[in-house]
This record gives structure tokens, C-alpha cells and sequence, in this order.
């Protein structure tokens, strides 16, 4: 992109007696009394008497914060930078609805110190920092959004500054992160500003306007004179602001390298005064996304890390658990969070394998040089999930130490049959079921319908769909075909009581007897689904956003108190019984009569962040990045590896 040409600038207006600057008078070209830097001067006091109609309006800007989030989703653990923040109006209404980590950066040294004493005023936890936008003082990867509101990109003399700023707020996004920025409609200015105008701020001051296009028409040029009726002229300012349409915005920040970029509805000011709007008239709202990897994190020379090894599934490869049957952006926006978390666990050097046609090789370089492995290849090896203790097979081959599960473990509970066989030993109920072998085309039906009929092998809903719950013969006869054709006639089936009731799910963090925690108990909530559909939580409403499974939430579970205290009970049985390790979920349902009964185990279960471990650790007030590392030490105990041994 080529720099735009520098002209010379005439002197600032000299101050008379060391007050204020003296008026010009007439000016017939207004773009040469622009200063390049006019924007250190500019946003003062007199500029929050004259745009105060707007920048100083808290319904607007409550308004305007509505907007935004429906664009971008923000939640209250999103980290937020407002870029260009001024005296931090976004910013602070941000933190009053709860945001826990907002920061505010800009130039004006006035703005900025009142919007630290409003943060104060009202016991808001935003940090308030100066800085240029074209060095943004923050490492790489560190805000999930960044924000740049109020028409306050676009300052700068030249565009090559501009892109400058894009590629900074790029730089400083976490991969994934997203870009909020709105701009006034430079099409839709050059068509409408008003060359001329003045109005009343207050009963004392008045401000007359002068406006004219650059000699490229790309920029839009001002003139302000604020005027106090007793004191006479107090300002007399120029300043310039780029015109950016759909198009030019859009290219720029392709040039900057964002990625999804979407212009959102048009915003206008709806000012009390209503009279001069300005650029603030009409905006447009973009959006964009951050796709890139992570910076290297920078570690000090003395600082003992422990080298942990991450193994998580192969992107490369198919994966038939998945709709697409690849890797998809859901994917590897997961595997990005992970790698964020982890970021923020301390005592760590975390590095990734995911490429299993190597694994075996890397593994054997990593022996004795490793602290441990964090399994989370629960796709299982070449993301096949019968093949999901082959990597804890391999490492324990290798002798390598290995967060979760063991071999033995997997393959028990990887049989939905065994599990009920064994849980049926302990005295823990479990719903009527008959087994299905491959090739039975006729079977004795002892469950009273409904019934739902699933695959013995596999989790995350995999073979379970709407049509898998069944009232009638007929429809169970095409219900196994169903599953038979997608997933082949020789894997046996679970054809099983369909119960009512909660849908529960229970996790454990730990390694009982000796040293665990119970996270609070989940339960799916199934109000928002049209009443003619089953109430389960399977194929569709894991992988299928557009379905109206999708609307399932998980929420904390109300239970009776014998109830809740014999789940836990049986769970941490279950927990020794199978031989899980570390973690592991349980998932529970209560009968017509409120009766649970045991439906399957979970060894190694999602990591993800938005899973139903992380859901249940926000319950009891664990972060996600805490419960990775709740993980890790309760790992490192078992087995002794910790700093004390």
C-alpha cells in the first residue's frame, strides 16, 4: 500500500498573552490548517461540552453496548480492550454488567484520568492506560476482543497509520479473538455532511462548523470555533477523519489480515440535542476475526518449568464421530482455547502432538525428558474411538507418565453392556435393557415402551438421534435399521427403557479415596424444545447447531438430599470399580418416580472448555483454566511427581 504524500503544515495560531490561541478568521482551504497530530489536542473538556450530547448520554451508550453484543456475544469472562476509549464510556458500562476483565487504552491524558475517577467513583474494576494505537503497549494474544466504538478509528494523516493500527490490535488479539470496531458511513458522509452549521452546547456556549472534503475526498474536514457569550471565541480547532465505506474498510482489514469480516446494521446517534451529528450520524459496525497461531511465550531463563506434552486428536485425519467427519472450525477453535488456558497455568512448559502417524517416534524422543502427558486425545488414536487406549497403551509401554485413564479402564466403559453388568454386581440400579448382538434380526422384548435404542460402543451421542426413541415395534424396526446402516451390522445394540425424568451428569475431580471433589451435579434442560420431540441429549444436540436440540441448556441440578447423596455414593464406586483415574464423568436418569438409574461412564471425558466437566467446575467457581490445572496436580499426586517428591 502506498504512503500517502505529507503536506506541509502552516504554524499552529500562536497563543495571545498566554491564554488562548487567536482566531484565523476566514479560511478559505481548510485542509491546510490540519495538523497531522490534531488528535493530542482535541479530546479535552471542550470536547465533552461539544459532543457531550452524545459521548456523555448513558442511555446511548447502554443502547449502543446492546448492539454490540449482538454482533459479537461478548460473555462476562471475555477479555476486552477498548481501543480509543476516551473517558471509558464503553468500557465502564461493560464492567457494570459484570465483565470481569475490561481495559481501556488512549491517547488523551485528560480522558483517560476521568476515566479513572469515574472507575473509582463507582468501585469498577477497568484499568485505564495511555497509549498510541499504533503501538499498543500489550503482548501478543492478549484480549479475546478488541474494541474500537465511537467513530474513533480513522484519526491518523496517512493510511499506512491506519493499517498500522489494524495490525496492532491483530497482534494483540488471542487467535480466534474478534475485532469490534464502528466507523462513520463515508459514503453516506460524503454525501451528507453540512458544510456548515452551528448550535447551542449550553445556555453560555455555542459552536459554529465548517466542513469540506480533502482534495482526494477521502477524508472529511472540520472546523469547529466554540464561542462563550461573555468570553468570546475559546477554540478554534481543524481536525480531519477518514471516510471509509463497506468496501475500503473491508479490504483494509483483509490487508491487516482479519478474516470473517461482516458488516453489521448501521448505527445512529439519537442525541437529545439532535442537531449536528457529524460523523456520528451514521456508523457502520463491523466485525472480523483473528486466524493465526500462537505467539512463543517468552519464558525468564531462571524460571524451572516443568515440560508437560498435550496429545489431543489428529486434524489431519478424518473423524467419523464428526457430521463433516473433519476437523472443523468448532475444532480447532476448542484446541485454541485449550492451548489459552493452558497459557495461564503457571509452573508449566506446555508443548502439542497431534499428528498420530508420528506419535510413536515423538513419544520415544520425549522419554525421560518429560514431566508428563495431559491425555486428551479422547477421539481416540487416528480419531477412531475404538482406539481410544492405545495412547495410554503406548505410554504405558514407554513408561511415561499420563494424565487419566488407564488402558483397562477405557476399554470397560467403552462397553455400555460391561458397565451395566458391573454396576448391576454393585447393587446400582440400572434401566431395563436388552443386548442386541450384530446379525439378531429377531429378539425377545421384555422393556415396556418407549424405549431408545443405541449403540453398545461410543459416547458423545454418537448413534443416538430423535428417531432412537421409539413407542411402537414398527418404529423400532426402523430405528435399528437406521443405526445398522450408518454405523454397520456388526456392532451389537443396547435397546433400553426410555426414562423421563432429570437428565443428570456427575464429575469427579480426584482419585478416591483418599483425596477428590465432587463438582456440582448438571442437569439438561429441556424447556425451550418443542414438546413433540424426546428429551434426550444426543447426535443433534452435540454437533448439529441449526437443530432444535441445539436449545438444550445445562443447568445446576436441584435434588433431594437422599437422592443427590446416593448418586455421589454410587459414583465414586463406580469411580474405583472401573479404575478411572483423575477425572471422569457419570451420567444419570431419574425414572417416572424419581427413582436414577445409572446410564453410563465417562473415563476420560471433554476437555473442551464449553463441556459439561468445565460447565460443572464454573458451578462450584473453577475457571476453566483452574480445572486443567486442578487436573494436573491432582495428577502429579498420584503419581508423586509433585514439587515435594
Amino acid at each position: 500500500m502506498s504512503r500517502e504524500a505529507v503536506k506541509e503544515k502552516p504554524p499552529r495560531p500562536k497563543k495571545q498573552n498566554g491564554s488562548k490561541p487567536k482566531p484565523l478568521g476566514f479560511v478559505a482551504n481548510l485542509e491546510e490548517h490540519v495538523h497531522p497530530d490534531w488528535w493530542r489536542h482535541i479530546f479535552n473538556s471542550t470536547y465533552l461540552k461539544t459532543d457531550g450530547d452524545v459521548v456523555e448520554d448513558d442511555n446511548i451508550t447502554r443502547a449502543e453496548i446492546d448492539m454490540f453484543d449482538k454482533c459479537i456475544q461478548f460473555t462476562p469472562e471475555t477479555k476486552v480492550m477498548d481501543l480509543c476509549c476516551g473517558q471509558g464510556r464503553h468500557s465502564l458500562e461493560l464492567a457494570r454488567r459484570g465483565f470481569k476483565s475490561v481495559e481501556g487504552l488512549d491517547r488523551s491524558h485528560y480522558l483517560i484520568q476521568r476515566a479513572k475517577v469515574r472507575a473509582r467513583k463507582e468501585s469498577l474494576s477497568v484499568k485505564f492506560k495511555e497509549g498510541d494505537a499504533r503501538k499498543i503497549p500489550y503482548p501478543s494474544d492478549s484480549f479475546d476482543v478488541v474494541m474500537s466504538l465511537g467513530n474513533s478509528f480513522g484519526y491518523f494523516d496517512t493510511l499506512q497509520d491506519d493499517l498500522t493500527v489494524l495490525k496492532e490490535i491483530f497482534r494483540v488479539l488471542k487467535p480466534w479473538g474478534k475485532l469490534l470496531i464502528d466507523v462513520t458511513d463515508g459514503d453516506y458522509m460524503r454525501r451528507s455532511f453540512q458544510p456548515r452549521s452551528w448550535e447551542w452546547i449550553n445556555k453560555n456556549l455555542f459552536v459554529c462548523r465548517e466542513r469540506s472534503l480533502s482534495a482526494d475526498r477521502q477524508r472529511l474536514i472540520s472546523r469547529e470555533v466554540v464561542t462563550h457569550i461573555n468570553k468570546g471565541v475559546i477554540v478554534d480547532q481543524f481536525y480531519a477523519e477518514r471516510l471509509y465505506s463497506r468496501e475500503s474498510l473491508s479490504e483494509l482489514l483483509k490487508e491487516a489480515g482479519f478474516s470473517e469480516i461482516q458488516v453489521h446494521d448501521s448505527i445512529s446517534a439519537d442525541s437529545k440535542r439532535n442537531q449536528d451529528l457529524g460523523m456520528m450520524a451514521q456508523r457502520l459496525i463491523f466485525t472480523s476475526q483473528v486466524r493465526k497461531d500462537w505467539a512463543p511465550v517468552r519464558k525468564r531463563s531462571k524460571e524451572a518449568l516443568k515440560n508437560i506434552v498435550v496429545i489431543t486428536g489428529d486434524p489431519s485425519k478424518p473423524d467419523p464421530s464428526k457430521p463433516s467427519c473433519v476437523f472443523d472450525d468448532d475444532d480447532f477453535y476448542t484446541i485454541d482455547r485449550l492451548k489459552s488456558a493452558l497459557r495461564d497455568v503457571n509452573g508449566f512448559s506446555f508443548s502439542y502432538l497431534s499428528s498420530h502417524d508420528t506419535l510413536h517416534q515423538e513419544l520415544i524422543k520425549l522419554k525421560g525428558k518429560v514431566h508428563m502427558v495431559l491425555n486428551l486425545a479422547d477421539e481416540g488414536f487416528n480419531n477412531d474411538s475404538r482406539k481410544e487406549l492405545f495412547i495410554p497403551t503406548l505410554l504405558e509401554m514407554l513408561e511415561i507418565p499420563y494424565t487419566g485413564a488407564t488402558p483397562q479402564s477405557l476399554a470397560l466403559c467403552y462397553d455400555k453392556s460391561l458397565v451395566r453388568g458391573i454396576a448391576g454386581e454393585m447393587d446400582i440400579p440400572v434401566p431395563q435393557a436388552i443386548f442386541i448382538k450384530p446379525g439378531d434380526s429377531t429378539f425377545e422384548m421384555n422393556c415396556p415402551f418407549p424405549v431408545i435404542v443405541k449403540p453398545n460402543f461410543g459416547d458423545g451421542g454418537f448413534g443416538i438421534t430423535v428417531n432412537s426413541v421409539t413407542s411402537n415395534l414398527e418404529d423400532l424396526t426402523l430405528a435399528i435399521s437406521e443405526i445398522r446402516e450408518n454405523f454397520g451390522y456388526d456392532k451389537p445394540l443396547i435397546l433400553e427403557e426410555f426414562l423421563t425424568g432429570k437428565d443428570l451428569s456427575i464429575g469427579i475431580i480426584g482419585n478416591p479415596p483418599e483425596s477428590y471433589m465432587v463438582l456440582p451435579i448438571l442437569e439438561e434442560d429441556y424447556s425451550d424444545l418443542p414438546p413433540v420431540l424426546p428429551r434426550i441429549c444426543g447426535f443433534e444436540a452435540k454437533w448439529l447447531p441449526e437443530s432444535p436440540y441445539a436449545r438444550i441448556k445445562s443447568i445446576k441440578a436441584e435434588l433431594d438430599e437422599e437422592t443427590e447423596k446416593k448418586l455421589i455414593e454410587w459414583c465414586v464406586q463406580l469411580f474405583n470399580r472401573l479404575e478411572c483415574r483423575d477425572y471422569a464423568r457419570f451420567d444419570w436418569r431419574l425414572d417416572s418416580e424419581g427413582s436414577p438409574k445409572l446410564l453410563e461412564v465417562n473415563p476420560n471425558p471433554g476437555w473442551c472448555w464449553d463441556g459439561h466437566l468445565a460447565k460443572m467446575a464454573d458451578y462450584a467457581g473453577i475457571g476453566y483454566s483452574d480445572m486443567l490445572k486442578e487436573i494436573i496436580k491432582v495428577s502429579e499426586n498420584r503419581l508423586k511427581i509433585g514439587d515435594d517428591n
